[in-house]
């Protein structure tokens, strides 16, 4: 069954080429997480993945237009899903009108038990890019954490 989630728009302090370009590379996210967090996670320009207690899962970057739009598809996980990021003009041109999509293929135990909690944690991503685009540490997130 098909369910699709719209995260909260959010507006990002960088200009929309800057912040495109930071996620075109699945590599930069490795380079952000703290060194504990990088093992079992491999990563190429196209591509991530990461092994947690022997299960791994993955995404690929499946369509690219540059400056406004990405789309990843779920590659090794236990049900099929596709992620659209959009990198939209704000009024401000230093700034960008960010937010996310994900369509899944979840049956019905799966959208009532999980379907609350990925809007959730897609909402938690606009408002912590956000965050970040300000120079303020995102909700939840360690102190020390490197960003």
């Amino acid at each position: 069954m098909a369910a699709h989630f719209d995260s909260k728009h959010g507006t990002v302090s960088r200009p929309r080429e800057e912040l495109y370009m930071a996620f075109t590379d699945l590599r930069n996210f490795v380079n952000m997480l703290p060194e504990e967090r990088k093992q079992g996670v491999t990563a190429t320009y196209d591509s991530i993945s990461a092994t947690v207690q022997g299960f791994t899962m993955g995404v690929k970057v499946t369509r690219r237009e540059p400056y406004s739009y990405m789309e990843l598809q779920d590659d090794g996980a236990p049900f099929k899903f596709t992620v659209g990021i959009h990198f939209d003009a704000a009024s401000d041109p230093f700034k960008t009108d960010f937010h996310i999509e994900l369509d899944a293929d979840l049956n019905v135990m799966m959208k009532m038990m999980l379907g609350s909690k990925l809007k959730e944690a897609l909402d938690k991503i606009v408002d912590s890019l956000v965050d970040v685009s300000e120079g303020r540490m995102p909700e939840g997130f360690p102190a020390d954490m490197k960003m």
